[in-house]
C-alpha cells in the first residue's frame, strides 16, 4: 500500500473534511456563497457518523461539537460580518473532528483570513478608505446595540466592500492545521 493510500485509510475523516472544505472554497471563490446541500449534509453526515463510531455518546459529542463550533462564528454572521454557510461549514467541522481540532483550525483559520484580507487591501491600494469603513463598523458595534440593525447596515454596506469568501482561508487554515498536526500522514 503507498504512503498516500494509507494515510487516508487511516486519517479517511480528515481526509473527507479536507475534501469538502475544497469544494466549499471553489463554490465560495466563484459564487461567494457556501451552499446548504453541501452544508446540511455534511454536518448530518458528522452526527451519524458519530453515532455509528461510538453509540448515543457518539452522537452527543459530534452534535455539541457542532453547535459549539457554529458559536465561534455566530456573532459575527449576527451582525452581518459573516454568510450563514460560513457558519454551517465550521459546523460541520465540529461534527466529523471534535471542538479541540475545530477549535484550533478556528484560530489558524482566522490567521490565515487575516492575511488575506489585509494582502487584499492591500493589492486594491485603497488602505485608507478601508481603515475608515472598519473604524465606522468598530464604531457601530459599539453604539448600535441591535443585532438586526447591525445587520441590515452590513447588507446596505455589502455592494460597496472588498469581500473575502471566507470559506478560502478556512480550507487553507483547517488543512494547514491538519498538515501541521500529522492529521493527513
Amino acid at each position: 500500500m503507498s504512503l498516500f493510500a494509507s494515510a487516508i485509510s487511516e486519517n479517511g475523516i480528515i481526509w473527507f473534511v479536507t475534501v469538502v472544505l475544497i469544494i466549499a472554497a471553489v463554490i465560495d471563490g466563484l459564487t461567494l456563497k457556501v451552499p446548504n446541500w453541501l452544508t446540511l449534509p455534511f454536518i448530518v453526515s458528522g452526527w451519524v457518523y458519530g453515532a455509528y463510531a461510538t453509540g448515543a455518546i457518539g452522537f452527543g459529542s459530534s452534535v455539541v461539537a457542532s453547535m459549539a463550533s457554529m458559536m465561534l462564528l455566530l456573532p459575527l454572521r449576527n451582525v452581518g460580518g459573516m454568510g450563514a454557510g460560513d457558519v454551517k461549514l465550521l459546523a460541520g467541522i465540529g461534527a466529523w473532528c471534535g471542538i479541540v481540532v475545530t477549535f484550533q483550525a478556528f484560530v489558524a483559520t482566522a490567521i490565515v483570513g487575516g492575511i488575506m484580507a489585509a494582502a487584499m487591501i492591500w493589492m486594491s491600494g485603497d488602505w485608507l478608505r478601508h481603515y475608515a469603513q472598519t473604524l465606522t463598523i468598530l464604531q457601530e458595534w459599539r453604539t448600535i446595540r441591535d443585532r438586526k440593525k447591525l445587520a441590515a447596515i452590513a447588507r446596505q454596506r455589502k455592494p460597496t466592500m472588498l469581500l473575502l469568501p471566507y470559506a478560502i482561508p478556512m480550507a487553507i487554515g483547517t488543512i494547514a492545521y491538519f498538515g501541521y498536526a500529522d492529521m493527513l500522514m
